[in-house]
């Protein structure tokens, strides 16, 4: 009705899309082929998580998108037409107004969402050469291979071309507050910052008083530090605390030396409790074959033969055309990588909830929890699979550490106890093992992983290969590689990951 505030929206009409594009569309086909076309703009409206992309040159691949955001909306398209008399040419003009032609409206379609590009253009990287008299030469032609080049194409000589993997992680500006020094507590020293890190920390560190003895240290301590006894005593408040203290120690008297990633597959507590535990109890290994270990206060494992099997065993999953799988062909996951970055084009998921103090200073639970829910003291336990390897089954991550006595395989066994009886030196790499007994575990293992994966996946070794495989089986057998390139020569626990049994420094330091 005429002059009524009501609107009634046709049955028939589709929901749409509104982009607001940043830029004067003169081409509506060229528009789309820089947002991927109507197919990507399809895919990424039915996946809520992603951001809409905008590349302003579709055919660069070093081309960075603009991305927009995803926003829920109640709007109309309108088509408004006015009606206005046109004058004829020979008509005299007047000086009276003319009147306001009709003006009819139409309801094309109803937005029920809008992207909007409210973030910054990414750094962009051309590939180009300048020459010394000033000329710029595109290097396009010769790093991207638009059709397939004979060998000679790969050995000219060409200008270094190597983008960055990632650049920016964050499209929209922020504000840096600039805060005042910290006030820290009297009796803290500086951290002492090296040349090649200038920039010290903002923080004291939390002691957590844990003793750190390399292999070359000659004597190892025998009770621990008093701060890390006060720190403890001041922590265990209630009967479940007092519990996981004898169970620790209980530990500790069958077994001299632990994992962390074994004491959390035995011993259910929280891992913020267990930091603080741990160093009232044992020492902590930096380097030698009992690097990233525990040991228990008082034992020197330099000087028992028997301690080889608890010595340390860096054992990562073997994967690559060599071995008949990739890596992406591993049913195993991946360590973290440098690249699981929270991009622009990816809307952050909300952040885990945080331990409530409730649950620090009372302990795991009550007693008074029902039968059928899950009992409380299992619930930061892990599997036995993060510290036991087992024929048959696969480790849970491509990089494991293992210590010699959870390797429970007969053959891996006969291989640690070669030379039982026969022990005469301790060395820091091969521990109280032969030479290269190491080396001999990881064939051994490597071997296995493969027949396992062969099970799981046979297509993935469908192809004529029965020579290759006698061969390579001889080589694991005689623990040898065939190429003296590919030996690994030392094996380094990498930069804290939960997904291994790490390195605690960034802990307890």
């Amino acid at each position: 009705m005429e002059g009524s505030g009501t609107v009634y929206l046709p049955q028939n009409k589709k929901p749409m899309v509104c982009v607001e594009y940043p830029g004067i569309v003169q081409n509506v086909d060229k528009m789309l082929q820089t947002l991927g076309g109507e197919k990507s703009v399809s895919r990424i409206y039915a996946d809520p998580t992603r951001r809409l992309e905008l590349y302003f040159r579709p055919n660069d691949p070093y081309c960075h998108p603009l991305c927009a955001n995803r926003f829920p909306t109640t709007t109309m398209i309108l088509r408004v037409k006015k009606r206005v008399r046109r004058k004829k040419a020979n008509e005299m003009q007047i000086s009276e107004p003319n009147q306001e032609g009709s003006i009819s409206m139409e309801i094309i379609g109803v937005v029920g969402t809008v992207y909007k590009f409210q973030g910054m253009s990414d750094f962009q990287y051309l590939a180009f050469t300048r020459s010394s008299d000033g000329t710029i030469t595109s290097l396009y032609d010769k790093v991207l291979l638009k059709k397939p080049e004979k060998e000679e194409f790969f050995h000219q000589d060409i200008v270094y071309h190597i983008p960055p993997p990632i650049f920016s992680r964050l499209d929209s500006a922020i504000d840096y507050h600039y805060r005042p020094n910290v006030n820290h507590r009297e009796g803290f020293q500086s951290p002492q910052v090296s040349s090649e890190n200038l920039i010290g920390l903002s923080r004291a560190r939390r002691p957590h008083n844990a003793i750190f003895v390399n292999f070359e240290d000659n004597e190892v301590p025998r009770k621990p530090h008093q701060a890390a006894v006060k720190n403890w005593e001041k922590l265990c408040t209630n009967a479940i605390d007092i519990h996981a203290e004898e169970e620790m120690k209980r530990l500790f008297n069958i077994r001299p030396v632990w994992s962390r990633s074994a004491i959390k597959a035995n011993i259910s507590l929280h891992p913020d409790k267990l930091k603080m535990l741990l160093p009232y109890v044992a020492y902590y290994m930096l380097t030698g074959p009992w690097r990233s270990l525990w040991v228990r206060f008082d034992y020197d494992p330099r000087k028992h033969p028997e301690a080889k099997i608890y010595q340390v065993l860096d054992f990562r999953i073997r994967c690559g055309m060599k071995y008949g799988y990739a890596a992406n062909d591993m049913p195993v996951k991946a360590k973290r990588s440098t690249y699981n970055y929270s991009l622009p084009i990816t809307i952050k998921k909300p952040a885990p909830q945080m331990v409530s103090i409730q649950e620090l200073t009372q302990g795991l639970g009550t007693s008074t929890i029902s039968s059928s829910k899950k009992a409380p003291s299992n619930k930061y336990k892990l599997k036995e699979s993060v510290y036991i390897f087992q024929d048959g089954t696969l480790p849970p991550y491509r990089q494991m550490f293992y210590q010699l006595c959870d390797l429970q395989v007969e053959s891996l066994q006969a291989v640690i106890h070669k030379n039982d009886g026969k022990e005469s030196q301790c060395t820091e790499r091969d521990g109280w093992c032969l030479p290269k007994t190491s080396d001999q575990l990881r064939d051994a293992m490597s071997l296995m992983i493969k027949q396992i994966i062969r099970s799981k996946r046979p297509a993935l070794f469908s192809g004529p290969s029965t020579s290759t495989e006698n061969k390579e089986q001889l080589t694991y057998e005689s623990g040898e590689e065939e190429d003296d390139e590919e030996e690994e020569e030392e094996f380094h626990p990498s930069e804290g990951s939960e997904n291994e049994m790490e390195t605690e420094l960034l802990d307890y330091v």
